[in-house]
């Protein structure tokens, strides 16, 4: 570095930018600059000070070919940039940053404040990167929106009251749907079965999905529909659950079984489908959400791509496709869908290796301490899971497995390196979607195989009320543990699983520092080792999910180059107590420039 100072610090140099820049000091040197100074240094500096200054005007040049089309200012701009990680302004360019600093730099040397350039005066408001949710579920919010609602429902009998009023609204043999129901709100923790739905519904097929997306109750005329009676063998991966008589309960558990009765829905109106698949990506941009990586239907990523068309799409998505489809198919999905358009893309493939805990189908590798004759289902062949990825991974593609239990965990780790043995060495950014209970001497190998752990801190409070019971204190060690993921050099990708758990990051902020409910406890947090700072957590909501798109770079902090993608908040995060997290509201969101959420 060549450095040269004035008497009273009032002007340094660095060799990689212009003097008083946001680049050559990080904010830490006074912008001031003396004019006799800069006559006398015209003047005298030598062939090293102008190389300095010859080569940050390229970079500054090379950043400005496209005209500031909008200027914010007067802002508290936390950029996640670790090098730099406050500004007062930026300024945005084709979508993209073009310059961000100290006002002054903005405005003279990148034309914020020129004629024509909307500017915006933040007035000290709070602003930061948005949001990159690593792992939304679009379409079954979407589906939510067309379905009884269920979520927060305190007993079975609320459940039957829900389902009795919408029987009211359909006709005789119509499709009844739901979700979001939770036994483990109910006073008698039981899963419901089909007799409760008859009860209300007897001439109406009635499927309703539980909270975790991983179990469904049905009534007697929706397995009929579906040919399921005391005869019909569980499907690979999945279970019929049969009561002592050997008649089915109506409990379908996992995807195997309950596409059983699932396939037989119509699908919605293309028109409904789009007026609700609207309704969510509003609520996705009044969180603050920018980008998302989602794994919905077919159906739903081309309802984004006439959206993408008409210029109406508000995220930029990243859709996964599923795993288990013919490769030749899913070459033709990725062809149709591209891999890089800024908007909307194809990406990973998503398989499933087991369930979830809440409903005793998370593959473990002990039996489940409340109910010893299980361990859990294991939705995948670990042999032929082996065979097929080596096979889609040898055609490029990105894996993305959902593992929840530690058996579940270890399989997919064997499976990663199975499948670096077989292709040889490339970066591949393999994903455990997650990644809930490890075995401890199976984090080192999340690094080793350099596999991103792309986990759901919101999981965390909502699991907490039954987790030890489920697994016991000893199994809990390798729960949900970010601080342990971090320490072994995982890279970690923030999300919330929505519809599973609501879309508000804010939400998974304040678990990921405190480790408590939202209505608070336990003192001083559950598992509160696993605690990490805010600047972690924004990391992992941010660059780090860019990371595991292979987008960092791109998005995730504010900097010159990378999508204009930021949001302006009520709170400055930085400087709340976390209780307040879940009370901040997002004022504006801006995505690629474009205001696509702004509160009144």
């Amino acid at each position: 570095m060549v450095r040269f100072r004035w008497p009273g610090n009032r002007l340094e140099a660095c060799a990689t930018c212009r003097p008083g820049s946001f680049r050559s000091c990080g904010g830490k040197i006074p912008m001031t600059i003396r004019t006799d100074r800069v006559r006398i240094l015209a003047g005298l500096l030598s062939f090293a000070v102008v190389t300095v200054v010859v080569a940050w005007h390229a970079k500054s040049s090379a950043a400005q070919k496209a005209p500031v089309t909008t200027y914010y200012n007067h802002g508290h701009i936390y950029t996640n940039d670790p090098a730099h990680p406050w500004a007062e302004a930026l300024a945005v360019s084709e979508g993209k940053i073009s310059c961000i600093g100290r006002m002054d730099h903005v405005l003279l040397d990148c034309g914020g404040g020129q004629e024509g350039v909307e500017t915006v005066n933040l007035k000290g408001q709070f602003v930061m990167p948005g949001f990159n949710d690593a792992h939304v579920h679009l379409g079954g919010a979407a589906a939510d929106e067309l379905a009884v609602p269920l979520t927060g429902v305190p007993s079975a009998e609320e459940m039957q009251k829900r389902v009795a009023a919408a029987v009211a609204q359909h006709k005789d043999g119509e499709w009844i749907t739901g979700g979001g129901w939770d036994h483990t709100l109910w006073t008698e923790k039981k899963f419901p079965d089909r007799q409760q739905l008859d009860a209300v519904a007897p001439k109406n097929p009635v499927i309703l999905t539980h909270i975790s997306g991983h179990v469904a109750v049905a009534n007697s005329l929706a397995l009929k529909r579906a040919e399921i009676d005391k005869t019909t063998p569980n499907p690979p991966g999945g279970e019929i659950e049969h009561d002592t008589l050997g008649e089915p309960t109506g409990m379908l558990k996992e995807d195997a079984a309950m596409s059983l009765v699932k396939a037989r829905i119509p699908d919605p109106a293309p028109e409904a489908r789009r007026k609700a698949i609207e309704l969510v990506l509003e609520n996705v941009a009044k969180n603050g959400i920018t980008s998302v990586q989602d794994y919905s239907e077919w159906a739903d990523f081309q309802a984004f791509q006439q959206l993408k068309e008409e210029g109406k799409l508000t995220v930029r998505i990243t859709e996964w496709l599923p795993f288990n489809l013919p490769l030749n198919d899913l070459q033709n999905m990725r062809a149709q869908g591209g891999t890089q358009d800024p908007w909307l893309k194809t990406g990973a493939l998503k398989a499933f290796t087991d369930g979830a805990m809440g409903s005793r189908t998370a593959a473990m590798l002990e039996p489940y301490s409340d109910d010893p004759s299980t361990s859990g289902i294991l939705t995948s062949d670990p042999e032929k899971l082996t065979a097929m990825a080596i096979q889609r991974d040898k055609a490029g593609f990105q894996l993305a497995f959902h593992a929840i239990g530690d058996r579940a965990n270890r399989i997919a780790l064997d499976v990663f390196e199975a499948v670096a043995k077989a292709n040889g060495a490339r970066d591949r950014r393999d994903r455990i979607e997650h990644a809930q209970v490890v075995a401890p001497m199976d984090f080192s190998r999340f690094a080793q195989l350099h596999v991103v752990a792309s986990m759901q801190p919101s999981h965390q409070t909502t699991d907490m009320r039954w987790a030890e019971e489920r697994i016991g204190r000893e199994r809990l060690v390798g729960a949900y543990a970010w601080a342990t993921m971090l320490k072994n050099g995982v890279p970690l990708a923030f999300g919330t699983d929505y519809d599973v758990e609501p879309i508000s990051p804010f939400r998974g902020l304040y678990a990921c520092v405190t480790r408590e409910r939202p209505e608070g406890g336990p003192k001083d947090g559950w598992q509160p080792q696993e605690k990490i700072s805010l600047a972690d957590c924004i990391r992992a909501y941010t660059s780090g999910s860019a990371y595991a798109e292979f987008e960092e770079g791109k998005k995730g902090e504010l900097k010159p180059g990378e999508y204009a993608d930021f949001i302006i908040l009520s709170n400055d995060l930085t400087k709340i107590p976390p209780a307040q997290f879940i009370k901040t509201r997002v004022i504006r969101t801006v995505v690629g420039g474009r205001t696509v959420q702004q509160a009144h």
